[in-house]
């Protein structure tokens, strides 16, 4: 039972259960010799997953390369993030000004975007997973930046949505297939900053949008911040093209988390050959000529997936019966709507009385998200990746993805204090730098938090299956979002900011004390998902 996590005696080796820092004190991989094990620099920790010996193997590219990698695609989720609620300071006004309700211009405009995330996370994933993610990533850039002209240029309400619609179809790329390039390049000690990283990026860029775009569009107009915003996406069109070549790859190497050729205990006395005996532990190093850089700027690699597009559409739903995913989803789905409905709502508090903020002021108050987002960046990755040394090495050296989970208690800790604060000084209308600092603060910085040791935890159990995972969560999270698009404002409106928002916290509570049997029981889920092959049906 290492340390709370209740073992499982039906396979030999857990699917996401790997060696970490050494094998000196455990028997759980007796039949692996730590020598052949490669490690990282200085010796100590071992590389999960295991790499190759080929130079065109993404986990050994140059650290410059994963960098930029890096660098990239937290603009991208930027931008991503920005694009959303970029008019959200200026619901009221464009409402009047497209002469419809608030409540119609919300469901319409932000409904619509939403929905098509949701739809364009289950359809891009299968491409990517069938041809590779490059393409993916350059192709609906291109959309981004054409959606955000048309709907500066748009002359009518239809067309304008239609543009945002088409926006949300292209935004999907960036949020559900991220966290899948992130554990294609980096190993599982390095993946929680980088992680915290594209979390910081999508919240940053809803944070950082709205203020700047309000200012845009309070002494100029909303045109120009979408003319701006289509800037932003060409930008990042160049940082695609030179900087994110395809991390899609067919890897030969000794396989000490996915479990893949892992054997029931009951069956390994009848099998002649075990994966991890002396003999086969090692695949033969063969000599490959790495890809030039030239070629590796083409928008397609070549790569294809022997694996039929309708069942990677559908492969996503499969994956929903996995415990792990099915706790993601509830926990992601609430965290990241939660926020959806704060950004949805923003307009509709501060520019009443007492606060009566212009278009400038509501937009000022994402400030304090973003700062409380950055802090909690910097704080998320050294907690977790350090974390997760620490209770391996008091493991016997071998990790648990599992061990990703304690961070939650600080989701618990913060978010669920700032919903019930914010709810309390709405209701109380209080100064406002007591919901705007304090309480957008503590939601914002347990957020950032608690989603980074979600999509670690995700990624960690379902590495190769990890696109599906995240296109499920996020297709679910999207049609929650959506509907909540439709009641918030009125929610509001007909029962207080009080009841909403505490609410919103009692919820967060609740769905986060899942955490505890997903804790303890989290291996034998594992094993359970893997021996019923849940993620391999289709």
């Amino acid at each position: 039972m290492p340390l709370g996590i209740l073992d499982d005696s039906n396979l030999e080796h857990i699917p996401g259960t790997a060696p970490l820092n050494g094998l000196s004190n455990t028997d759980t991989y007796s039949g692996i010799d730590p020598g052949f094990l490669k490690r990282d620099q200085t010796g100590k920790i071992v590389l999960v997953p295991q790499p190759s010996d080929s130079p065109n193997d993404p986990y050994n590219w140059s650290r410059t390369k994963k960098e930029l990698f890096t660098l990239t695609f937290a603009w991208g989720c930027g931008c991503v993030g920005a694009v959303g609620p970029l008019l959200g300071g200026a619901f009221v006004p464009l409402a009047a000004e497209f002469g419809v309700s608030l409540s119609t211009f919300v469901s319409a405009v932000q409904g619509g975007a939403i929905a098509a995330i949701a739809v364009g996370s289950l359809i891009f994933n299968s491409l990517a997973v069938k041809y590779g993610k490059r393409p993916v990533y350059l192709g609906t850039t291109v959309g981004l930046m054409v959606s955000c002209f048309w709907a500066a240029e748009a002359k009518s309400f239809e067309s304008f949505v239609a543009a945002r619609v088409f926006c949300g179809l292209c935004m999907a790329p960036m949020e559900a297939l991220v966290p899948a390039s992130i554990a294609d390049i980096w190993f599982v000690h390095e993946r929680g900053f980088r992680t915290a990283i594209f979390n910081l990026g999508v919240l940053g860029g809803i944070n950082l949008a709205v203020p700047i775009a309000a200012a845009i569009i309070e002494y100029g107009s909303y045109r120009i911040a979408l003319h701006g915003m289509g800037g932003a996406f060409a930008l990042t069109l160049i940082m695609v093209f030179f900087w994110m070549p395809e991390s899609a790859y067919t890897r030969k190497a000794l396989n000490i988390d996915t479990g893949e050729t892992t054997i029931s205990v009951e069956e390994k006395a009848t099998l002649e050959q075990l994966e991890h005996s002396p003999t086969n532990t090692r695949e033969p190093t063969q000599s490959e000529t790495p890809i030039s850089w030239a070629k590796q700027l083409l928008p397609y690699s070549g790569y294809v997936n022997n694996v039929s597009l309708l069942n990677t559409l559908i492969r996503p739903f499969y994956l929903v019966a996995s415990p792990a995913v099915l706790w993601a989803i509830i926990l992601f789905t609430t965290c990241i709507s939660w926020l959806v409905g704060v950004s949805l709502t923003l307009s509709q508090i501060f520019s009443a009385p007492p606060y009566n903020f212009s278009v400038v002021g509501v937009g000022a108050t994402n400030l304090s998200s973003f700062v409380a987002s950055f802090l909690g960046t910097l704080t998320a990755g050294p907690m977790i990746d350090g974390l997760v040394s620490k209770m391996s090495k008091m493991n016997g050296g071998i990790f648990e993805p599992e061990f990703r989970l304690p961070i939650m208690l600080t989701y618990l800790l913060f978010t669920s204090t700032g919903f019930f604060a914010w709810g309390q000084s709405s209701y109380a209308q209080d100064p406002w730098p007591v919901p705007v600092i304090v309480c957008l603060g503590l939601i914002n910085f347990g957020v950032q938090l608690g989603t980074t040791g979600v999509v670690t935890y995700v990624v960690d159990c379902h590495r190769e299956k990890a696109g599906e995972a995240f296109a499920a969560m996020n297709f679910i999270k999207n049609l929650f979002s959506f509907g909540l698009s439709f009641y918030i404002n009125g929610w509001i409106e007909n029962q207080g900011a009080r009841n909403c928002f505490f609410t919103m916290g009692g919820i967060t509570m609740g769905v986060t004390f899942f955490t505890i049997p997903m804790y303890i029981f989290g291996k034998r889920a594992r094993s359970w998902v893997h021996r019923h092959g849940i993620a391999d049906r289709l």
